[in-house]
């Protein structure tokens, strides 16, 4: 069954001097304030579309690495995934990296490694952002 989640964005002016509001409006979990400082200098106490873009893909890898750790007999007992988007202005998403940390009883390294590789390839929003450097690194505790 497919799922939609919806996420509306009010904005106001222009980009240089404007501002706006991104709610999270299926979960109803928040709203957060958004402006081209806070995107291409400082946060500033708001976020950016990179940040939610690293939310959501550290997240969907997280839950990818999971199932395939689990389906593989060796369920993680916790997962830690950062994911750094780069927004360079005038360029656009220059690159992605994910870091996972593990604790996985009965994994080698290179086992994690082939894990995490196959969760980064899989992942949903991996996917989604396939026109984009995606990196990896992976290591277990």
């Amino acid at each position: 069954m497919a799922t939609t989640r919806t996420a509306t964005t009010q904005w106001k002016g222009a980009l240089l001097d404007g501002s706006g509001t991104v709610s999270l409006d299926t979960s109803g979990v928040g709203t957060f304030d958004v402006s081209w400082p806070s995107r291409a200098e400082a946060a500033n106490g708001k976020t950016s579309p990179e940040e939610l873009i690293a939310a959501a893909h550290s997240s969907c890898f997280s839950m990818a690495l999971s199932h395939g750790l689990a389906g593989a007999g060796t369920p993680p007992e916790s997962l830690t995934t950062s994911a750094d988007v780069t927004f360079q202005p005038g360029e656009g998403i220059t690159g992605i990296v994910l870091t996972v940390r593990g604790h996985v009883p009965g994994l080698t390294a290179e086992q994690f490694q082939e894990a995490a590789e196959n969760a980064k390839a899989n992942c949903p929003v991996s996917k989604a952002l396939a026109g984009t450097t995606i990196s990896l690194k992976a290591e277990l505790l």
